[in-house]
């Protein structure tokens, strides 16, 4: 009888998804995130200026959930009140290991980055309440034009500046941490509306308990996200923009010997922040025709022109002057191995804003109104124009360390 050809085994289970690691990995990078980010970018635009508008409007808007606890949402109300809690989760997360453990933790290296931001925020913020000065219903997005989007600015500081010393990417880590905290208290302190006491005391009551749990060390990850879920519909219910209490779940969350609940809910979370939660907040939210209309609105409605002026020239002075008064006023000094022309390619970097502004924008004049889509397109042109702005920038400093042979030419 011949013998019957040997069969390959079958793989096993680790050599079948050798890529899976290599993908989750990939989506941790800030870098990849803020491409993937472009991409959903430049879909939304290009579906919603092609041929089949209509399907991308009929997408956006279409409402799913129950009606309980007033759930039944379009999805792009899911995408600003769902998804994006994972980010500001996983932002928590980063602000409460900064603060104990990493950069925050020491004051004297925490306080150039963190007056920088704060001044990042309120120079912009004051240059666009000058801009439209005198009109009531354009001054409610004064909070559009202050917050940074660090995905997209990762990705040009990779690009452009790869021999840059790693400090300015600490700095911009750094800051870009601060920024994500205040942004979130101008969320809960300007767009919580028709505010439910009880609902609100449910959600704190929940947030306790989740804290309890960390303090005694319970880690099962089902009891866990049973309680989050919990607070995030109570929350809902309250009035309050339930991105809030996703950041204060995060500083509740235990840090302490590797690896910590933080450390891994983090190296958890952040693929599907980066790869899925702001993508598809992107994809749901930049989709607005571009014409010459739109884009002249984008030139003339005034809290358009508030954003485009205050990004690109408030952002760059606020962070850059912050930085040095400080360094001017105080004992604090830049990292040795830093140059004054290095910090300011790194304010006009943080021009970029994406996901925060265009959430305020949504909360300020009401999503998908002739205002939000002009103050939409300019947040896209402000983050065009600091991007070009700042890779020059970053290009030249780039080419000066690598000619002094401290990085790749």
């Amino acid at each position: 009888m011949a013998e019957q050809p040997q069969l390959p085994a079958p793989e096993p289970p680790e050599v079948a998804r050798r890529d899976r690691p290599f993908v989750l990995e990939a989506l941790r990078q800030e870098t990849v995130g803020g491409l993937i980010l472009g991409l959903a970018t430049v879909v939304a635009l290009v579906w919603a200026n092609s041929p089949w508008q209509a399907s991308y409007v009929a997408f956006r808007d279409h409402e799913v959930g129950p009606e309980v606890l007033g759930l039944h949402m379009s999805l792009q109300e899911w995408a600003a009140d769902g998804l994006l809690c994972v980010f500001f989760f996983v932002a928590g997360l980063e602000l409460k290991r900064e603060v104990t453990v990493g950069s925050l933790a020491r004051p004297a290296q925490a306080v150039l980055p963190i007056v920088a931001a704060v001044c990042g925020m309120t120079v912009p913020a004051l240059i666009f309440l000058a801009v439209t000065a005198g009109d009531p219903r354009a001054e409610r997005g004064w909070a559009v034009p202050t917050a940074t989007d660090l995905a997209f600015c990762l990705a040009v500081l990779a690009v452009t500046g790869q021999a840059i010393p790693g400090s300015l990417r600490a700095f911009l880590l750094t800051l870009a941490v601060v920024d994500d905290f205040l942004a979130i208290i101008l969320i809960a302190v300007l767009f919580s509306s028709g505010l439910q006491p009880w609902w609100l005391l449910w959600a704190v009551a929940g947030a306790a308990v989740y804290g309890l749990l960390q303090h005694r060390h319970v880690d099962a990850w089902p009891v866990l996200l049973a309680v989050a879920v919990a607070v995030w519909l109570c929350t809902q219910a309250s009035g309050v923009h339930p991105t809030v209490m996703a950041v204060v779940l995060g500083l509740l969350t235990r840090v302490g010997p590797a690896p910590s609940p933080v450390e891994r809910f983090e190296h958890a979370l952040r693929p599907f922040s980066a790869g899925l939660a702001v993508p598809a907040f992107a994809l749901l939210s930049v989709g607005i025709p571009l014409s010459l209309a739109s884009l002249g609105s984008a030139l003339t409605d005034r809290a358009a022109v508030g954003v485009i002026v205050a990004r690109v020239l408030g952002k760059a002075i606020g962070v850059f002057g912050g930085a040095w008064l400080v360094v001017r006023f105080t004992r604090a000094r830049l990292a040795p191995d830093l140059a004054w022309a290095d910090l300011f390619a790194l304010a006009t970097l943080t021009g970029i804003g994406f996901t925060v502004p265009l959430l305020v924008s949504s909360e300020a004049y009401g999503v998908g109104t002739p205002r939000d889509r002009a103050v939409t397109a300019a947040v896209l042109v402000s983050a065009l124009v600091a991007a070009t702005l700042a890779s020059v920038l970053l290009r030249r400093r780039h080419r000066h360390y690598a000619a002094r042979g401290d990085g790749p030419a």
